[in-house]
Order: structure tokens, then C-alpha cells, then sequence
């Protein structure tokens, strides 16, 4: 990172998120469809920005088609609808440039997990649930992952043994890194998990595949998110503080998929964040509150190598380094914390929109018993690292 190559970015600091909802997070069964939680969560951000169903003319979808929440939300008039893959930058960055472009003013992005057959023994026995991820009807359910299949978490397994190979000590990096995140949802409502973590229950969990226990893989949960995007001009007429979009990005390589990137040293999250640092003038040193992706422990330890906080193979002494025993969690320089909310590991599985919407909640000052004082800049590192690496810098005045 030593040589920035500035990029432009004529959208820094124009768009602000207005709005957000969520249902919170369960990984109990319940008798709600996606759809449902989708829109609840929608309706709550919508209400939250001081806006009505009129004035939103733009929806962005990850989970549940944009069309299906337009007759469900009984919007009257839409000028921009899309539909995205997680995780959830990839939504924020469309809404943002759609209204940057005069496609729409006020856009809605929502985002629903649902647990599947694939990731959730509960939901197998649920007859209801049993077909979804089975090639079922619905196309914004996960396909199957057979047992040897490299995609999803076997991939990251491979990807972890090969950094125990060359640097060592991965799973007590990813201890840290597991008991952090629980200890963040220990203070969230919104968490499907808050029973506290020691470092004793995560040697004791059951191995699921070297080098990755249960602790290691996120939570399969049902619960939805939401935001509302406008311009920054038009937020200074509601009600509720912007949270300003100082830059976004994505990112990958040629061979991006699970059993193709080149090495631990060239993938998706160089490239996302080789981006984000040419159009940020906001960076590490800068910021108050870190959300790194934490769909598997090893994620969040690749990004804190991969971001610059330390280098590569140095994760361990990082994390050991900034731990506050006490308060049994990361604070880096002794104040900026990680994943206040419980990230995908305690809080549930959101695919990001978790972390964007604690991002949102902490740069507003509304986060309770676990905000961060005084914090107005936010730095997210979100996705993995094959096919689907993502960063955002948010800040509020």
C-alpha cells in the first residue's frame, strides 16, 4: 500500500443512508416466510427516514424480488428496481449510484436471510423449509452444497490450512476473533446469540473441519435489514441523522472462485481494498469503529492482515496485542472496536447488512450500552475473498 494511486470518486460524501429497519435475528424456528421479514424490515427503515411509501421510487433487492416488495409495500410509482447477490455492498453501491444518476431519489435496499436445509438441521425438519436450497422454487435460496463440494465453507477450510501452512497459529487467531464478535452481541438485541464466549468454550467446540470448529462459521439465522439512500442534500430535510457514504467498492481477481485465486496473496480483498484506499480520504488510522466480514473467523483474519493493520502472518500478534482481557474483545490503540454488533459469527449470518446497519447505528449515536463514544467515521470490510470482496467507508458530521 505503499504506493496510492488516488482514484476518482465525484459520489464521495453526496449520498447518505436515512433510514434503516431490522426484525432481528433468530436461529429458532418460526412460521414467518423471507418475504415477511423482508418487508418488515423495509417498512421500519422507510419509517425511520420520516419518508412514506410514496416517496420511495427506487428498490434494490438481495433476498425476494424487488418487484414482490413493490406490490407488497404498495409503492406506487418506481423508476428503478434491481436485484443483487450478497453481500450487501453490492445493493448499497447500486442505490447509491442510482440516485447519484437521477434514476430515482429515495431508494430502499433490503436484504432477508432465511436457514435452509443446507445450513440448519431445524429447518430440514421442517417440512415447509425442507424443499428451499434443494432445488426449490424459490431462485433467491442457496443451491446445495454437497459434502465435497470446494464452494462455501470448504473453501475457507483449504484457505486456513494454507495459511497454517506458511505462517501458523491460525486457530488461536481465530479464537480471538470468535470470542470478540460474541462478546459484541452479548450487548445486542438485535443478536440470535448473547450468552457470553471464554476462550474455554471455543477450544471445547465441536470440530466441524480442520482447521474450522462451529465458532469459526456463521450463524444460519431468519431476520431481515433494510436502509433507505437519498442524496445528502435531500437528508438535511428529514428527520433523523445521515450517515454519509464517503466511498465504496468491490473487487476480484481473474481465477475468483474458491479453488482457483492465485494464492493467499492475491485475491478479491486486494483488489477492493487497492480501490477503497485510492478514493478514501479517510483511512485505518482515521477511523472510530472497524467492521471486517466475519462469515468465518479466517475472513476477518485474511482482511486485518490484508487492510494494513498488520502484515501478513502477523494477524496472532495483532489480535494479542490489542486484546482487552478485561472486557474480553479487540480494541485497537486501546479504543476502536470490532464488530460491535456480533457480526456474522453472534448476531447471525446477515451477509453484511448487519454490520452496515451497526455502522449506521453507531455513526448516529443511538447504539445503547455498546456505543462507541463520539465515533463519526466507520470502516467496513465486507465479503470474502474469492468472488465477492467489498469495502465502505461511512461517516456522519
Amino acid at each position: 500500500m505503499a504506493n496510492i494511486i488516488k482514484l476518482r470518486n465525484p459520489i464521495k460524501d453526496k449520498i447518505a443512508i436515512v433510514g434503516i429497519g431490522s426484525t432481528g435475528f433468530s436461529k429458532e424456528g418460526n412460521e414467518r416466510s423471507r418475504g415477511s421479514l423482508a418487508a418488515e424490515a423495509s417498512i421500519k427503515a422507510i419509517r425511520d427516514a420520516g419518508l412514506t411509501a410514496k416517496d420511495i421510487d427506487g428498490v434494490v433487492a438481495t433476498a425476494h424480488a424487488p418487484w414482490w416488495m413493490v406490490s407488497a409495500l404498495g409503492l406506487p410509482s418506481v423508476r428503478h428496481y434491481t436485484s443483487h447477490p450478497m453481500p450487501l455492498v453490492l445493493g448499497i453501491t447500486d442505490a447509491m449510484n442510482a440516485v447519484f444518476s437521477g434514476s430515482a431519489d429515495h431508494v430502499l435496499v433490503y436484504h432477508a436471510v432465511y436457514r435452509t436445509p443446507a445450513t440448519s438441521r431445524a429447518a430440514y425438519a421442517d417440512p415447509f423449509r425442507r424443499k428451499l436450497g434443494f432445488g426449490g422454487t424459490d431462485p433467491f435460496m442457496p443451491e446445495r452444497f454437497d459434502p465435497e463440494n470446494i464452494a462455501g465453507g470448504t473453501g475457507y477450510t483449504m484457505w486456513a490450512s494454507r495459511y497454517e501452512h506458511e505462517y501458523g497459529n491460525v486457530r488461536e487467531a481465530m479464537a480471538h476473533i470468535a470470542v470478540n464478535s460474541r462478546t459484541g452481541a452479548t450487548q445486542n438485541p438485535l443478536a440470535a446469540v448473547r450468552d457470553p464466549m471464554t476462550f474455554d468454550d471455543y477450544w471445547k467446540a465441536r470440530m466441524v473441519r480442520e482447521p474450522m470448529s462451529v465458532f469459526d462459521m456463521d450463524l444460519p439465522v431468519d431476520g431481515g435489514d433494510a436502509f433507505v439512500i437519498t442524496t445528502a442534500e435531500r437528508a438535511r430535510d428529514l428527520p433523523g441523522k445521515p450517515v454519509y457514504i464517503h466511498a465504496a467498492t468491490t473487487g476480484i481477481v481473474a481465477r475468483n472462485q474458491e479453488d482457483m485465486i492465485p494464492g493467499l496473496h492475491n485475491h478479491g480483498q486486494h483488489r477492493a481494498i487497492e480501490t477503497l484506499r485510492g478514493k478514501s480520504d479517510i483511512w485505518i488510522p482515521d477511523i472510530d469503529v472497524y467492521f471486517p466480514y466475519d462469515g468465518f473467523t479466517f475472513i476477518t483474519l485474511s482482511w486485518i492482515e490484508n487492510v494494513g493493520w498488520c502484515k501478513p502472518g502477523e494477524g496472532l500478534e495483532f489480535l494479542k496485542q490489542h486484546w482487552d482481557k478485561e472486557k474480553n474483545r479487540l480494541l485497537i490503540n486501546g479504543k476502536i472496536p470490532m464488530n460491535t454488533h456480533g457480526g456474522n459469527l453472534s448476531e447471525g449470518g446477515t451477509q453484511g447488512s448487519g454490520h452496515i446497519r451497526e455502522a449506521v447505528t453507531q455513526l448516529r449515536g443511538t447504539a445503547g450500552e455498546r456505543q462507541v463514544s463520539n465515533a463519526k467515521t466507520a470502516f467496513l470490510t465486507i465479503g470474502g475473498m474469492f468472488f465477492n470482496a467489498q469495502g465502505l467507508v461511512l461517516r456522519a458530521d
